[in-house]
């Protein structure tokens, strides 16, 4: 096992793309990290500065306490896990996953050794005879993980391996995942767009958007405390809802939208932040925070019109508009309004989180 230290490090293509704009940040031995963002936001080329596939532009990068800048691939003790499984069909199980052995010249007991602890460890033992093509794909990727696993790296990179399996098998390999990290303790640095997959995988979470990193934290501090709005409305499912307005004070600071006032003292601190700022904030709001109002309802509340309802088993999503503004709500199942109903959401103002409307920052 190893740490990894990356250190101001940077991505620029011929053509002046910066494709990762400095990223300084470590990993600890043993940590599953993950590196989430949208597609095209540098996660997929950072992982494979790591890797050894794409050069470095500056910056400089340390496995394990030396510095691999120019160290080749297969010097660096990684094992990489790609999207593609990449099998060879017409090799059986076993040979799939003792091939990269036996080019480095490993004896045959110790890939047999190897090969069979992995396969164990894994829930293949009862396979290797078969070829890829007998397999199921959640079992096809298990092969491609213990094809890395067999290598004893000290650092796995996986760039979204889960990504061509359908929902039930993601969910299931998700598991799995989690379950191998915490049986071998390697380092692992997992990519993904998926937030869930971040979320539910990552004892911390790099967060990037355009080649640069927004936000790394663990995943419920991430949550709890989204550093901009960028954070706010990429983790999160359904998204946090975003309202824009002005603050204004008559002897109690609001947030004014233009078709709803959110009270913006539900806390000291927010609204010593709300009277400092002034001028134009946006208020964040969870759609498990709004809930339907009830009779004796607080009087912090928001009218909107209801959209959509969208039942999920144990819970619904409330589609609804205020004014311009699309927000959803999480709540229970419940019986509802018809779509085209106005609705009063109660929200306990403490819950608001407060950000600034040019810098998109967290107040």
């Amino acid at each position: 096992m190893a740490d990894l230290k990356l250190e101001a490090l940077r991505k620029v293509y011929d053509n002046g793309h910066v494709a990762v704009a400095g990223a300084t940040f470590d990993i600890a031995d043993g940590e599953f990290l993950v590196l989430v963002g949208p597609s095209g936001c540098g996660k997929s080329t950072l992982l494979r500065m790591i890797a050894g596939l794409e050069s470095i532009s500056s910056g400089t990068l340390a496995i394990g306490g030396r510095v691999v800048n120019d160290v080749a691939p297969k010097d660096r003790d990684i094992a990489m896990v790609f999207q593609s499984y990449a099998l060879y069909p017409h090799m059986s199980v076993y040979d799939n996953l003792a091939f990269g052995l036996k080019l480095r010249d490993v004896p045959r007991a110790e890939v047999d050794r190897r090969v069979r602890e992995a396969a164990q460890t894994l829930e293949l033992a009862s396979m290797l005879e078969r070829k890829p093509g007998q397999l199921s794909g959640g079992q096809r990727q298990r092969v491609a993980l213990g094809r890395a696993l067999v290598r004893d790296p000290s650092v796995f990179l996986l760039d979204e391996p889960l990504s061509n399996l359908d929902a039930r098998l993601r969910l299931g390999m998700r598991v799995e995942l989690a379950r191998l990290h915490r049986r071998v303790g390697t380092t692992m640095v997992y990519v993904t767009h998926d937030q869930i997959e971040a979320m539910t995988l990552g004892q911390r979470i790099v967060v990037m958007k355009d080649g640069e990193i927004q936000q790394i934290d663990t995943p419920m501090n991430l949550y709890a405390k989204p550093a901009n709005l960028f954070v706010a409305g990429f983790l999160g499912s359904p998204a946090m809802n975003l309202l824009r307005g002005r603050v204004i004070d008559d002897g109690r600071p609001w947030l004014e939208t233009g078709h709803a006032r959110l009270p913006l003292d539900g806390t000291p601190e927010l609204a010593r932040l709300s009277r400092a700022a002034r001028g134009e904030l946006v208020a964040g709001l969870r759609p498990e925070d709004l809930a339907p109002a009830q009779a004796d309802a607080p009087t912090s509340v928001l009218r909107a019109e209801l959209d959509l309802v969208e039942p999920v088993g144990n819970e619904i999503f409330l589609n609804l508009r205020c004014g311009d503004d699309a927000i959803v709500a999480r709540v229970p199942p419940q019986d509802l309004p018809a779509p085209g109903t106005t609705m009063t959401l109660a929200f306990d103002p403490a819950r608001i989180h407060l950000f600034d409307a040019t810098s998109g920052n967290r107040l």
